[in-house]
């Protein structure tokens, strides 16, 4: 049986049809879309940015066990391309599809800024912190070149509003002088996402993410600089990084990580046959064996939906890693710093901008 070929440099291994059109066309690789010297597919889903404009930047999040009210995503799809992302799912609402649609058409809110402007001086709003994003990552590559999400941070130190930060990519090193401002007024928190210590995992399951080596030397750079920085090993993929806790705990705590939390990796939506593809094209011995320990976690399937239970998982393979993480904690993190934002700041500034009228 002829082995599939993986595609470099991207997560999903094909275009997956959008559940919510009727009609689709499928295509077939020739002998020409072929990279014989390393067994590979060539790419040819070059990423391309679609400027779209929205009327609100700022988005309600009523998921209750999400940890966030509120969030603001200043892109679309991600290039990064995680193959395991829940918010693929979302780029079926705007009409593209949750495998390699997801990660090369990338929409674009350059008029972002403008908006969360609009909404810090809106005397109805209260303070509280938003999450830059909830979704996608507000610092994938096209950042560097388009700077919106330095933009909004600019917003938000203007307006002293506090704000957490989740990201995979040491690009926020930019704005280390942002995040060093709004840090004195207890303003900002960043999540930087760590799954892995091999960067050969990293590098199928995480493509176009910044190097491990370059995550822990980003983790170490923002603590030095007083920014109160945790990381988020989410997923554990039971034998792709279950077995990495440990190691992984000990090694951010060494960098000055203030906590560690975890998600179980569940398939909802179409991410189950995005995953299920990767799998047979990156790791086809381990395929069964991930894909049962897995349902495992849920309740014997791939994806549990259910509030409170969905991201923690169920059964014995769950227990164990919540056991694991909890020696990891006492070990690594016996002192756990809690971390609360300021949000009383934003309406004295409001006030002391009345006062100039």
């Amino acid at each position: 049986m002829k082995t599939q070929k993986h595609i470099k440099g991207r997560g999903a291994q094909e275009k997956v049809h959008n559940r919510f059109f009727e009609l689709h066309h499928e295509t077939r690789d020739d002998f020409l879309n072929y990279c014989l010297n390393q067994g590979e597919l060539i790419d040819k889903h070059q990423t391309t940015y679609i400027e779209t404009f929205p009327k609100t930047i700022v988005n309600k999040v009523t998921s209750p066990d999400v940890g966030m009210l509120y969030s603001l995503n200043p892109y679309q799809g991600c290039e990064h391309g995680c193959v395991y992302c829940y918010a693929r799912n979302s780029h079926e609402y705007w009409g593209y599809g949750a495998g390699l649609d997801f990660e090369s058409k990338i929409l674009v809110k350059k008029n972002a800024p403008e908006l969360l402007e609009k909404k810090l001086r809106n005397k109805k709003w209260k303070a509280y912190p938003i999450s830059l994003s909830g979704n996608t990552d507000c610092y994938q590559p096209i950042e560097k070149k388009l700077e919106i999400t330095r933009k909004l941070l600019e917003i938000f130190l203007k307006y002293r509003h506090p704000v957490g930060i989740i990201t995979k990519n040491a690009l926020i090193l930019r704005d280390l002088d942002l995040l060093s401002e709004l840090s004195k007024h207890n303003l900002v928190a960043v999540y930087l996402s760590i799954t892995t210590l091999r960067e050969d995992t990293r590098r199928i399951l995480e493509p176009r993410t910044a190097s491990i080596k370059k995550r822990l030397e980003t983790l170490e750079r923002l603590n030095a600089s007083g920014i109160p920085t945790n990381v988020m090993m989410a997923p554990i993929i039971p034998s792709v990084n279950s077995h990495e806790i440990l190691p992984l705990t000990k090694e951010i705590s060494k960098r000055g990580a203030k906590s560690i939390g975890y998600t179980i990796v569940r398939l909802n939506g179409a991410i189950g046959k995005i995953f299920i593809k990767w799998l047979e094209n990156t790791l086809p011995d381990r395929k069964e064996k991930i894909l049962h320990q897995i349902m495992q976690c849920h309740e014997g399937n791939l994806n549990d939906s259910t509030f409170g239970r969905r991201m923690r998982g169920s059964g014995n393979m769950a227990d164990q890693i919540h056991q694991l993480f909890t020696i990891a904690r006492q070990k690594y993190f016996s002192q756990k710093q809690r971390i609360h934002l300021n949000c009383d700041l934003h309406q004295f500034h409001k006030d002391e901008q009345l006062r100039l009228f």
